[in-house]
């Protein structure tokens, strides 16, 4: 500025180059508003603007972090007989990458792509789309982007092969995140601090921390110096995989290295302690903050928030939200989709609806969870009518259901008894292609059965296993209501080979309910084989579970798989009733005097042996009663 200052002082006229010169400078400082500002002195001193000029006043607005008016400055560009090249577009595609308008920056890349097209895709453009493909989360469009640049002739550079490393190591994909980091070294590139960084947090994802730790020492071994990105990736890769000691070291470590942490380190300690359960341990990071100055912005008080809600301290969670609304922290939809979804989550149905009313009135966009949480919320209260409204805004807003909004939605119908609408919403799922999990499953077959329609179970029972749909508990207890309303014995039997695997895990209610169909039936061996499955499994045996086959075995007058019974109860250390000793008792009178004389027998050997089991440690029947 000083220079330009001599020249016009000298009567020196500046040329288009001295003035790029000087919008150069400005914007390689930071200083876009100067920028802007001398390139319009150019055009008012009548020497217009080159191409060049607007890529360098687009590389201003991109350095600082003026996206939306790099647009702009393109829209006007393309109003003018100057063409923008591959380097304008690079920078447009980066712009549009920074404000998530993906599918703008893919239009772009297509047409640069076109056999017409003036500015083909170069090795920036390449590893443009690479990172934007990676950031949605799309790593077949990362490989492919990858490859064609590669087939184009293209050579790439490490910058190149960092994206595609970084992309793999997002997803925790290890061995692919190795192959790319050998290629960097294999084609005459040195791994940079990036490459290391990238598949450090490749390991960290993948649950191999003591693998990212050992990348991490090679930083160091290789004469390069770990940054604050590197400390940060080791404490996701310890504290994602519940190591909160060992993260917490390395945030000491990063201090011994004269490496001052900063915000994401908290953020990343701060999710670590939620996920780990740690209620004292998210005091202490705050607190960490607080005495190194840290200050939290919305990103690291909605970890905290999170993090409180999710070891079920909601006063604590709730104080910090008023301490982000004191500080004069904005508050973002992230910030009321964790408020709103913890609420739920804790019965605070009241309290999640009135957090949705202050996010309408920030005009916040709410996402499909807060959508499902807030018709759950309507749905605990018996506020129907406004569940429903809810959900028909959701779709008039152009936010497409998914199948956990509508499981919400079924849940509601459930719970007022709203059978027709529950099954024209079943439908429209259907029509709109909404793919089914269990949990939705699970409320359908609820549904059915509580709306008298328990052959629709079976139905969709069946789907469910020609879908590969896992079949959880619920679904078991649905599934052996539904058999016995239908009085289907036949599936009620079949059943029992898809059950067995899951046996351990069937809640003893629902594994009692089934017991007591198939001997309500008339099935008694079958209810003894299956009981078997339950012992030989592990599964859960208790009281009630012999009381079922007692009672089904006294119906069908089988008094000696009675006792037998009786017995086995005795040796698993479960003392029958003497509810079941008299059932049996009165029994004698119907099993002729051979018989009765056996039962009596069999009766007082079981009485002693459960009197010498409980006599060291109860007093007897007879003290009890008197």
């Amino acid at each position: 500025m000083n220079i330009m200052d001599d020249m016009l002082r000298a009567a020196i006229p500046p040329s288009r180059s001295t003035y790029n010169n000087l919008i150069n400078a400005c914007g390689s400082s930071g200083n876009w508003k100067e920028a802007l500002n001398v390139c319009k002195k150019m055009t008012d001193n009548g020497v217009g603007p080159d191409l060049v000029t607007h890529n360098i006043m687009l590389t201003a607005f991109k350095s600082g972090t003026q996206y939306s008016k790099a647009l702009s400055y393109f829209e006007l560009i393309k109003g003018t007989h100057i063409r923008p090249d591959t380097t304008t577009h690079n920078i447009i595609i980066h712009c549009l990458v920074k404000l998530k308008q993906y599918d703008k920056a893919v239009d772009i890349f297509n047409s640069m792509k076109e056999k017409k097209s003036e500015c083909h895709p170069d090795v920036v453009t390449f590893t443009s789309m690479i990172h934007l493909y990676s950031v949605c989360g799309h790593i077949e469009n990362c490989e492919a982007a990858f490859n064609m640049m590669l087939a184009e002739g293209l050579k790439p550079n490490i910058v190149s092969y960092n994206a595609l490393l970084g992309a793999y190591a997002a997803r925790g994909m290890e061995n692919e995140a190795l192959q790319v980091f050998n290629e960097i070294k294999q084609n005459g590139f040195r791994p940079d601090v990036v490459s290391y960084t990238s598949l450090l947090n490749a390991y960290g994802r993948s649950r191999k921390p003591q693998k990212a730790r050992e990348i991490f020492k090679m930083i160091k071994r290789n004469n390069l110096k770990p940054n604050i990105v590197s400390y940060n990736a080791l404490i996701d890769a310890y504290g994602s995989n519940g190591l909160l000691e060992d993260a917490i070291e390395i945030l000491r470590e990063m201090e011994q290295d004269k490496i001052h942490p900063n915000v994401v380190s908290i953020c990343t300690l701060l999710a670590a302690c939620g996920r780990c359960g740690q209620k004292v341990k998210i005091d202490t990071v705050l607190s960490a903050a607080e005495m190194r100055g840290i200050k939290l912005n919305t990103v690291a008080y909605n970890s905290a928030i999170g993090s409180y809600i999710n070891v079920g301290e909601y006063d604590k969670a709730i104080d910090l939200y008023n301490s982000m609304r004191k500080k004069k922290i904005k508050s973002d939809s992230v910030t009321y989709t964790v408020l709103i979804s913890g609420c739920c989550k804790m019965s605070k149905f009241g309290e999640a609806l009135s957090f949705m009313e202050e996010m309408m009135h920030l005009k916040l966009p709410m996402s499909k969870e807060v959508y499902s949480s807030i018709i759950c919320a309507y749905s605990k209260q018996g506020q129907i009518i406004e569940a429903e409204s809810t959900f028909n805004l959701m779709k008039s807003l152009g936010c497409s259901p998914d199948v956990v909004t509508y499981t919400a939605m079924l849940d509601a119908y459930n719970a007022a008894e709203k059978w027709e609408k529950l099954y024209a919403l079943f439908e429209e799922m259907e029509e709109n292609d909404v793919k089914l999990d269990t949990i939705a499953c699970a409320a359908l077959m609820r549904a059915f059965n509580k709306g008298g329609q328990p052959g629709r179970v079976l139905s969709l029972a069946q789907s469910m296993r020609e879908k590969d749909i896992p079949l959880s508990d619920t679904i078991f207890f649905e599934m052996v209501s539904a058999c016995g309303l239908l009085h289907d014995w036949k599936t009620a039997v079949d059943m029992i080979k898809y059950m067995e695997p899951s046996l351990p895990v069937i809640s003893s209610g629902c594994l009692n309910l089934f017991l007591n169909s198939l001997g309500k039936s008339g099935k008694i061996e079958i209810m003894l084989k299956l009981f078997f499955k339950m012992l030989a499994s592990g599964a859960e045996v208790n009281f009630n579970t012999y009381s079922i086959l007692l009672k089904n075995l006294l119906s069908s007058g089988n008094w000696r798989k009675y006792l037998e019974v009786l017995q086995w109860m005795e040796d698993a250390g479960i003392h029958p009733s003497n509810e079941m000793y008299r059932d049996i008792s009165f029994s004698q009178k119907n099993c002729g005097v051979e018989n009765a004389a056996v039962i009596k027998e069999r009766l007082e050997s079981l009485k002693r042996n459960a009197g010498d089991q409980s006599s060291a440690s109860q007093p007897c029947e007879s003290h009890v009663c008197s």
